[in-house]
């Protein structure tokens, strides 16, 4: 079912997805794995596209890249890399689990018509560190991505880039730990920054939504947001309700089978923010 023109989205967004085909549990790097829990496959693959059907019912257009045996984090595409006006910077796996992952996404994007892109030379892992605003980018260091990746993005996508330090391993990405919200604002959990990164965000965003260390910890940062519209996890309540009260519209997802391998909606979604027109 699809939104009638009078309702869709406003402001059209395009993502890129990945299904959850080989999805597992199978090593753990980050603290949510436990190899020993084991995994649905088939739950998480009726979850996942529940959220692709959320995201097209909303207006918005859904690509997917073919998942690729013995890549069982594929489905966090997220990961793959960064997009603003349509230049790509790729990424560069901290781990060795998921290092095939950076050619395969990057060649994606050549093969759909990506001219400007960029094989980085330092590590890191995309969107998952990168969060992406009207006017700046803020770039995440401290577990996966080094800091000379955040240079190296500012140059290649002539953006400004803000470093942030994350210090709870819980909270390894920073869009475990922060969203973006509408008007250059953001939502965040003061708990995963070092007290230098908070400052910066209390100066950057003296309006910002602040989560609970519980709501953080059931993924609801790790949200995306198109305008009004919010898509989250949906066990981060306290959260959607002061969204609610600032006029946003909260679409609450189930991800608690993708949520073992540390990953929820946003996680699962790259945005490919295209070229200016």
């Amino acid at each position: 079912m699809a939104r009638t023109s009078a309702d869709q989205a406003q402001n059209p967004r395009h993502f890129l997805m990945c299904p959850p085909a080989h999805f597992a549990v199978e090593y753990a790097i980050n603290p949510w794995m436990d190899p020993s829990a084991g995994v649905d496959r088939d739950r998480a693959l009726r979850q996942w596209r529940g959220l692709r059907d959320l995201y097209r019912y909303l207006g918005h257009r859904v690509s997917e890249i073919d998942p690729i045996e013995g890549l069982p984090d594929m489905v966090f595409a997220a990961n793959g890399g960064l997009v603003v006006e349509g230049r790509v910077y790729g990424a560069r796996f901290a781990s060795a689990e998921r290092t095939p992952e950076g050619p395969a996404y990057i060649d994606w994007f050549r093969k759909s018509g990506y001219t400007e892109t960029l094989e980085p030379k330092y590590v890191n892992e995309g969107e998952g560190d990168f969060i992406t605003l009207d006017r700046l980018v803020l770039a995440a260091t401290g577990f996966r991505t080094e800091a000379a990746a955040h240079q190296e993005a500012e140059r290649f996508l002539g953006r400004p880039v803000v470093t942030l330090q994350l210090v709870d391993p819980r909270f390894y990405h920073l869009d475990t730990a922060l969203f973006a919200l509408p008007g250059d604002n953001v939502a965040y959990y003061p708990g995963a920054f070092s007290r230098g990164s908070l400052r910066v965000l209390e100066a950057l965003f003296p309006d910002a939504l602040l989560a609970t260390e519980h709501d953080a910890a059931a993924l609801g940062l790790n949200s995306v947001c198109t305008g009004d519209d919010v898509v989250m996890a949906a066990e981060a309540t306290d959260l959607a309700e002061r969204l609610r009260e600032r006029g946003h519209t909260v679409h609450p997802v189930h991800l608690d089978e993708l949520r073992k391998a540390g990953g929820g909606a946003k996680c699962c979604t790259l945005e490919l923010r295209p070229a200016p027109r």
